[in-house]
């Protein structure tokens, strides 16, 4: 669990970090270029799930932090599972990613609305704003800001019903939290031949075990 808590422990403090000062200096909207027109830091706020999605309403909002939290408990209970079993280090490795990007988030959604003025295209956010923040408990919203418009042109005149409209890769503005998860899941799906190989493996060694 040690290699678990790291990783968890490390995500946690870089999301939190980035999106802390991304809140606290950034106006609603700015941009600033980091690698020319490949990568910006672009700050917007997501009321609902990952990469901008939303689930509308507040009381969606709730239902949606609550579900954060409840997928946190069941996924810290597969690591720990897992992890006592002897699994591979690709399998913790990418469970911690996700438990940490889940929890990333859900800090957010829980606190940021007590603990954050609100953040307007006029108006940068203040932290523990004496006159209370901008929402209540599970109604703060998700901070983005890594925003990457790898293509940015337009589609050829002759491509039908597009032709001539934007085509831009990749539109999503995430955050650390965002990539951990993706990063966690994309382990799971191509490596889990070796991933889940390693869980059969380490059931199959404590039987024995057991047997003898």
């Amino acid at each position: 669990m040690k290699k678990a808590s790291l990783i968890i422990l490390l995500v946690l403090i870089l999301d939190q970090a980035l999106k802390i000062w991304i809140k606290t200096t950034f106006y609603m909207g700015e941009s600033h270029p980091v690698l020319g027109h490949w990568f910006y830091l672009h700050f917007t706020e997501n009321e609902g799930m990952a990469f901008g999605m939303k689930l509308g309403g507040d009381y969606g909002k709730v239902l949606l932090t609550l579900f954060r939290i409840v997928a946190v408990v069941l996924i810290g209970g597969w690591l720990y599972r897992v992890a006592r079993k002897g699994a591979g280090t690709l399998l913790i490795v990418s469970i911690a990613l996700i438990l940490a990007g889940a929890l990333g988030n859900i800090i957010d959604s829980v606190f940021y609305g007590l603990v954050f003025s609100e953040s307007t295209y006029m108006q940068i956010a203040g932290f523990l704003p004496k006159g209370g923040g901008y929402g209540t408990l599970l109604h703060g919203k998700v901070v983005d800001m890594l925003y990457f418009p790898i293509i940015n042109s337009t589609y050829p005149a002759w491509v039908p019903f597009v032709g001539g409209t934007e085509l831009q890769f990749f539109s999503p503005i995430f955050n650390i939290a965002d990539s951990a998860i993706t990063t966690g899941v994309f382990i799971l799906i191509l490596f889990q031949k070796w991933v889940f190989g390693s869980v059969t493996k380490a059931g199959q060694d404590e039987n024995l075990q057991q047997e003898s």
